[in-house]
């Protein structure tokens, strides 16, 4: 009886400590998981704030054909500088 007792008390321990090692699994996956969706929630919100943000113009191009136009006397200096500043706001 008494030996019966002791194995019953062994098994449910033994039962216990795989409990509680399936739940610290658990609890680590959960915590895992979480994290994941935290960093992809971040990622999509970088994502979202870039194509919200404002492209900035490319006004090289443009400069540069101006820069040309000058060059082969089409325009003036002075007009060349006037339509620089309009282009770059300033």
């Amino acid at each position: 009886m008494i030996a019966t007792a002791a194995m019953v008390a062994v098994v449910s321990s033994h039962s216990a400590k795989k409990g509680a090692q399936q739940q610290a699994a658990a609890d680590q996956q959960a915590a895992t998981q979480q994290q994941a969706a935290a960093t992809q929630q971040a990622e999509l919100a970088q994502q979202q704030a870039a194509a919200a943000a404002p492209a900035t113009p490319d006004y090289t191009a443009e400069l540069r054909q101006l820069a040309q136009l000058q060059q082969q006397g089409v325009i003036t200096q002075e007009e060349f500088d006037a339509k620089k500043k309009q282009i770059l706001g300033i």
